[in-house]
């Protein structure tokens, strides 16, 4: 299956060094790649059916100054759909005059739930197409933007109904939260004052993020598999519903 990659700061924060870890393990994951990041209330969204390790476009990502308090990144192993652009995560759409963006690892077979208002699928994943499901069901639900804790609520009451039907890990964010749902294997790491040095579990690169931050600096990093041998990752449960804001798990 596909891997995840999700980071939620305090601060615009750079992910590069969590980007390079995710990518050395495309070998095992080739059929593509995808980042999106926000800025405010804007989005830079970057996707390839490239793998991370060949894309041009990756080596383009891993220069490009990337500092934001919100970002969700992707490597596929296709499972459904075909290898092609519009089948590359993250997927994105518009509600409530904010950017959603979504990246799923996992399989949910055959399942197609009923689309009936704006928000169709482009390509033919199943992925895109329960996204595209939860922003309908969403918006539904509230007539106007709800809170942090109010969409939080609502997940909690949808995100069951797509577990049900499969394996679901997700993360989701509209840039003011990152909210991760985990089906079978997902994990988070809170990194805070005082901050030390560690390295990556799959390549050859280490950091001191002590010479990189203050000290009210607060990131929280998700990832399918734990990417640093060195710090401590807690794994979620299967079912379990984690929201960080401001780089803390706050749900």
């Amino acid at each position: 299956m596909c891997q995840l990659l999700g980071m939620n700061a305090n601060v615009p924060t750079d992910v590069m060094f969590s980007f390079a870890g995710l990518s050395a393990r495309a070998s095992e994951h080739p059929d593509g790649f995808g980042i999106a990041f926000f800025e405010g209330k804007g989005l830079r969204l970057f996707v390839d059916p490239s793998s991370a390790r060949e894309s041009v476009l990756a080596e383009v990502v891993k220069r490009y100054p990337i500092r934001s308090e919100v970002v969700i990144a992707h490597i596929r192993k296709a499972t459904q759909g075909r290898v092609a652009l519009e089948n590359s995560h993250p997927f994105s759409r518009e509600l409530w005059g904010r950017y959603w963006v979504a990246a799923h690892n996992g399989d949910l077979k055959t399942y197609r739930p009923p689309l009936h208002g704006a928000f169709r699928p482009v390509g033919d994943t199943d992925s895109e197409h329960a996204f595209c499901w939860l922003m309908q069901e969403l918006a539904k639900a509230h007539c106007q933007v709800p809170s942090v804790s109010e969409l939080t609520l609502t997940l909690r009451e949808l995100l069951p109904q797509l577990h049900a039907r499969g394996t679901f890990n997700l993360l989701l964010s509209n840039g003011q939260a990152l909210w991760a749902h985990a089906s079978t294997r997902l994990h988070y790491v809170l990194r805070a004052h005082p901050f030390g040095a560690t390295r990556l579990a799959d390549d050859d690169l280490s950091v001191d993020f002590a010479q990189h931050t203050r000290p009210s600096d607060r990131v929280a990093v998700v990832a399918t598999e734990p990417l640093t041998p060195d710090e401590r990752w807690v794994a979620l449960a299967p079912g379990a519903l984690a929201v960080f804001q401001h780089g803390q798990l706050v749900a």
